[in-house]
């Protein structure tokens, strides 16, 4: 350890332990932000997943459950699973679509939007709590920081061969 201390962590090998690593960082990030979110939304019978399905929704109008899955970055197996719930539990419904006999469009209800307004000033609390931690000035090139990274992320992730392949 007292090596780590008299030499520059930059000049350690990206994965020693005596660094910070991109993984981890971003793993105990979003983990502590979801759990925050999840038990300060509780009380309104949502997950976190669920209000991101209601902003996309309200966002994006009615989209497809395959628009959803692409602009949630999530696996189609996921999102279905996740809109068989909200549909039972009376937040969302699927219509036909009007050209595609396959597809459906998404609709959030009248209880969803309730709900996800509600959820809303939660989640707009948290965020302004989380950011807190940084300078007023630092906070915007922080996070176009964070969505470069995203997007490098995202497209190492389009690059690779799927299983199998």
């Amino acid at each position: 350890m007292a090596a780590s201390r008299t030499r520059p962590t930059d000049s350690l090998p990206i994965d020693s332990p005596g660094r910070r690593r991109l993984p981890i960082l971003l793993r105990q990030a979003w983990y502590g932000l979801n759990q925050a979110f999840r038990r300060r939304i509780a009380h309104l019978g949502i997950t976190p997943d669920q209000f991101t399905v209601m902003r996309t929704l309200l966002e994006a109008g009615q989209i497809t459950q395959s628009e959803l899955t692409q602009q949630m970055s999530s696996d189609p197996n996921t999102v279905a699973s996740l809109l068989e719930r909200m549909e039972r539990s009376g937040l969302l419904e699927r219509q036909p679509h009007e050209k595609d006999r396959r597809a459906r469009r998404l609709h959030l209800k009248g209880e969803g939007r309730r709900k996800y307004h509600k959820a809303r000033e939660v989640a707009i609390a948290l965020q302004t709590e989380m950011l807190g931690v940084l300078a007023e000035d630092e906070q915007e090139k922080f996070l176009g920081n964070l969505a470069l990274v995203a997007d490098a992320c995202r497209a190492a992730a389009d690059r690779s061969p799927r299983r199998g392949k």
